[in-house]
């Protein structure tokens, strides 16, 4: 069989390889509202850790926010990280960035083997050869990323003053969330700002700590339904009146992506499991409260046109644990303002 004959089965089949890949890559197990990671705002402390609890001893970092890191305190954690994150290579970011990168690379290995700029990319197996390869290293490397970021957020330093569970579990007829300790919110010299910006007083903005009562528990246990139903219904107006126009953007992009996808998310038996109070703090006229949560839930995805199945169990409840960060108008409404993954 001569050579051209088998670059182009090599190429045949590498592409049908890539194009099956995609096709057949599974859809996101977690198709829930809040599936997009960490993102949304949390007043001056959006780069910086929530103080552990019992419900979520870590937080994952917020990735994707409206809040810019030099509106943030000086010397606030995570602030140079965040602002690296956002500073695009030469030819951008992404697997975008990565492909020119790998052309280029390619092109000059071929100007110094003597076979031109190009020379080592002459035939479309080579070229496919090379596409895959970059897949490969795109996955591997946002894996690791993952992960290294992920076991950063284990490794925070922990709050002395953090809330301290005083049962073993929830119990029918008690409220689901821990009541603040005495003095309000997770408060003490470790509370808040003040602990995240290693001590140093907030100079931009004042944040003092404040004191919730059972019905502002009351109401984070109906928003975390009341976004959830709303999601599954793809209800962008009722999103519009429980979230942030920020939290309203991320979810109306991830509502789209599964009207592309042909598929939309059915979520039921919303049910808070446990519950603690991370922090709460007061910035201007706002009022902040982040909460950890655990909580159960029905999370199917099923096929727009025909209600088929696509991913997940109707008849078995699966569990999640993030932290939701609610703001409100000083003696307004809460509404959500952040979500984050437990570490």
């Amino acid at each position: 069989m001569s050579r051209p004959t088998l670059a182009r089965r090599f190429a045949a089949t590498a592409l049908a390889a890539l194009v099956a890949g995609v096709t057949l890559a599974p859809l996101d197990a977690d198709a829930r509202a809040g599936r997009s990671g960490g993102f949304g705002s949390r007043g001056s402390k959006t780069f910086s850790s929530p103080p552990p609890t019992a419900t979520s001893p870590g937080a994952a970092p917020i990735q994707r926010s409206q809040t810019q890191p030099g509106a943030v305190q000086p010397g606030a954690q995570g602030m140079g990280a965040a602002a690296q994150q956002r500073r695009p290579g030469m030819f951008g970011g992404g697997f975008g960035g990565m492909l020119m990168g790998g052309l280029l690379g390619a092109g000059l290995f071929g100007l110094l083997s003597g076979s031109g700029l190009f020379g080592g990319l002459g035939s479309l197996a080579s070229i496919l050869g090379l596409v895959l390869q970059l897949v490969l290293i795109f996955f591997v490397v946002r894996f690791a990323m993952n992960w290294f970021r992920n076991r950063k957020a284990q490794q925070s330093p922990a709050y002395q003053s953090g809330p301290v569970r005083r049962d073993a579990g929830p119990q029918p007829g008690d409220r689901r969330f821990d009541a603040p300790p005495p003095g309000g919110g997770a408060g003490g010299s470790g509370f808040g700002g003040f602990g995240g910006f290693g001590g140093r007083a907030a100079a931009a903005q004042a944040v003092t700590p404040i004191q919730l009562d059972g019905g502002d528990f009351d109401a984070f246990e109906r928003l975390l339904s009341d976004v959830q139903y709303a999601y599954s219904e793809q209800d962008l107006g009722k999103l519009s009146r429980l979230a942030t126009s920020e939290m309203v953007d991320v979810f109306r992009d991830d509502l789209d992506q599964d009207r592309e996808r042909g598929v939309v998310n059915r979520v039921r038996d919303v049910k808070l499991l446990q519950g603690d109070l991370s922090e709460a703090w007061r910035e201007d006229a706002r009022d902040y409260a982040t909460v950890a949560m655990r909580y159960g839930l029905v999370d199917v995805v099923e096929d727009r046109a025909t209600g088929r199945l696509v991913d997940g169990d109707p008849n078995r409840p699966v569990e999640a644990t993030e932290l939701w960060t609610f703001v409100r108008p000083r003696g307004g409404a809460w509404t959500l303002s952040a979500i984050q993954q437990a570490a």
